[in-house]
């Protein structure tokens, strides 16, 4: 089953690759993992995304709890909860091709952020089934560039992720 495991942890050299190196020690994989400092400068919010049994998990969540840096440790996915990704999409957009691109960005809420001759570049956000449908819906030989940050996850309600 895929996890979103949210971190807060401290704003220190070093802390990402401690936890990036308790996942590597025991054959976990990470599918997507994003770093950002939080409205307390001292704190970074890190979101992981990996698959797992329920008792992996668990596993994982004990032990990053034990890290000396590691503040805070919530499995987003065991109740509603809000998540995002942004893509970029660098796309050939020529003659015939340019208002397909226009029309297929529209669909999918997209937004072209970039115009050259020949190209598009379109920025989407949103869940990664979207993101992955979007990328069905156009042409393959026509996108020259991906780029994707990974989930960004928060909460619904009052279940916040604080000290």
């Amino acid at each position: 089953m895929r996890h979103i495991i949210s971190i807060l942890i401290e704003n220190e050299a070093g802390a990402l690759s401690r936890v990036s190196g308790l996942f590597s020690a025991r054959a976990f994989n990470i599918e997507s993992l994003t770093v950002a400092p939080t409205e307390d400068s001292s704190l970074s919010r890190m979101t992981i995304v990996s698959t797992g049994s329920e008792e992996v998990i668990e596993q994982i969540t004990k032990q990053l709890n034990k890290l000396i840096d590691v503040v805070k440790v919530v499995d987003l996915s065991e109740a509603a909860h809000i998540e995002r990704e942004l893509m970029l999409v660098k796309v050939r957009a020529a003659g015939k091709d340019r208002e397909e691109m226009k029309r297929i960005a529209d669909i999918f809420r997209g937004r072209i952020i970039d115009v050259t001759d020949s190209t598009y570049v379109i920025e989407l956000t949103g869940n990664g089934y979207k993101l992955d449908a979007f990328l069905e819906a156009i042409d393959r030989t026509l996108i020259l560039e991906t780029v994707r940050t990974g989930v960004s996850g928060i909460g619904r309600g009052d279940r916040i992720l604080k000290v």
